[in-house]
């Protein structure tokens, strides 16, 4: 069996990539590097194409499976990619769907929590339509997997596409880039710097951080689900931003101060799974615990930082 994941050099893809060649699977990436890093596949014997997706896609052989990965998913990345996120949402999306028609193989789209906005409805349910800035700084990202989730069904209604929309929510783990702008990474890297630990807000908007062990599980059991509806994977046990950074600085041991800036516009005040649907379709849901998580985390933060 013979996969093709796109953007298999990024934090997730390259778990997923990993996952996959433990099962057995011939494992191609497609990544131009824009945000992943070749050394996420240093020990993973990939075939690897440099390439950007919204170029024509062409993959030599059959393929059994592909697994649509690529995009920049840090605000950080993204609004300072923000033509290239759209392009790679639009473009690069109908080349993938095109290669999967072309091979006749499934795809699998990953999409985001983003797709919900700033949500009215809590926790957020698949059948809820989102309250999403269609004009905001952070349309890039939420606009251009709006689309995409638009695109892959055309491709599933229209030419009998075998496709699966996987929303992911906030997740965390080895692999993470340091400067990412996301909140595990900045909080695990101001805590073991012993500098200040920079809160946007006032702390009490929630999250819900998903284990990547626990969430590559979840899209290898979707790959076997013949679902084409999104299912939500993340973790449903919600904490806020303040109580967070509260639970790094004790497992690192820091005594960084906590600061607090101005949260930034449409940042979203509650983000949490309702994941009613991927218990039932594929009797699955995390199980490891944050704190866990978090050990393994900081500890591979802490190599990477020699410390």
């Amino acid at each position: 069996m013979r996969s093709v994941i796109t953007g298999g050099a990024g934090f997730i893809g390259s778990h997923l990539a990993e996952r996959l060649l433990k099962e057995g699977w011939d494992v191609v990436v497609v990544d131009n590097l824009c945000t992943g890093k070749k050394e996420n596949l240093a020990t993973l014997p990939v075939e690897f194409i440099e390439q950007d997706i919204c170029d024509p896609l062409s993959i030599e052989g059959d393929v059994d499976f592909i697994l649509h990965f690529a995009s920049p998913a840090s605000p950080e990345d993204y609004m300072r990619l923000g033509v290239e996120t759209l392009a790679t949402g639009s473009i690069g999306t109908r080349n993938v769907l095109e290669l999967a028609r072309e091979k006749r193989c499934p795809v699998l789209f990953a999409s985001t929590s983003e797709v919900y906005g700033d949500p009215l409805v809590h926790p957020q349910r698949e059948d809820y339509w989102g309250n999403v800035n269609p004009v905001g700084p952070r349309s890039v990202y939420d606009e251009a997997k709006r689309f995409s989730e638009a695109l892959v069904m055309a491709y599933h209604r229209y030419y009998g596409v075998d496709t699966r929309i996987v929303r992911i929510f906030n997740t965390y783990g080895p692999r993470m880039r340091m400067n990412d702008g996301r909140v595990v990474p900045n909080f695990i890297t101001q805590a073991l710097r012993r500098e200040p630990i920079t809160v946007y807000g006032d702390g009490t908007q929630g999250r819900s951080f998903c284990y990547v062990s626990d969430l590559v599980e979840g899209i290898v059991r979707m790959m076997d689900v013949g679902e084409h509806y999104p299912v939500n994977l993340g973790n449903p046990e919600e904490i806020s931003v303040l109580d967070f950074a509260y639970l790094v600085k004790g497992i690192v041991e820091s005594e960084s101060p906590i600061v607090f800036k101005p949260l930034p516009q449409d940042d979203p005040k509650r983000r949490r799974p309702d994941i009613t649907r991927a218990r039932k379709l594929l009797g699955w849901e995390p199980v490891v615990p944050l704190k866990e998580g978090l050990k393994e985390t900081i500890e591979w933060f802490r190599r990477e930082m020699g410390l």
